[in-house]
């Protein structure tokens, strides 16, 4: 089994790539997704960020607020490294159970999409590193067009995310996302090609 993470920074494309790696026979592990399940009503998490954070952060439902979480740790570095300190180290645990489920299987290709791959995560779990970076003019235009928030939250996404140039050193292959959709997809079909002949 090949194991491949999957990253790039805030509005680069990775979700893009991500969806077409599936289309092309990938295993997708997303890590946005793990983070959900940990932080859904009832889990440990989501009582550890309550108690640390405070119960105005839960909705009546019993659901994360989200929105009101993410303004404030963006606020404060302190309190990003604690959320990351709570919710991380499940959400690797979760990670490594559906790769060795998928291993299991006999899957080929199994890839791993985690945003904050170089700021929270190792590298040298992984067989591949994939980035996907674009220009960060063009990651801003992407997403005040696609995503409903301020733009000086904008801002601080991605700011609290490292500069891709330290990341484009550390990967194996970087896709560049400066063009439209047609030609990620074949520079995308390009590394995944590179990917079927590794496994």
């Amino acid at each position: 089994m090949l194991s491949v993470a999957l990253t790039g920074n805030i509005g680069a494309g990775k979700t893009t790539v991500a969806e077409l790696f599936r289309r092309w026979g990938a295993t997708v592990i997303d890590a946005d997704v793990l983070v959900r399940e940990v932080q859904a009503p009832g889990q440990p998490v989501l009582e550890e960020i309550a108690d640390r954070f405070g119960p105005d952060l839960i909705r009546p439902d019993g659901s994360l607020d989200r929105a009101k979480l993410r303004a404030r740790v963006l606020e404060n570095p302190r309190d990003l490294e604690a959320l990351n300190r709570i919710v991380h180290p499940p959400v690797h645990r979760r990670r490594q159970q559906l790769l060795a489920e998928a291993e299991s299987r006999g899957d080929r290709i199994v890839v791993s999409d985690i945003p904050l791959l170089f700021e929270a995560a190792d590298p040298a779990e992984f067989d591949v590193v994939v980035l996907v970076d674009a220009a960060e003019p063009r990651r801003r235009s992407r997403l005040l067009a696609s995503r409903n928030l301020p733009a000086a939250e904008i801002d601080q996404l991605m700011a609290a995310q490292l500069p891709s140039a330290l990341k484009r050193a550390r990967s194996d292959y970087v896709l560049e996302n400066d063009g439209d959709l047609r030609a990620l997809e074949r520079s995308a079909a390009t590394v995944w090609q590179a990917l079927v002949a590794r496994a």
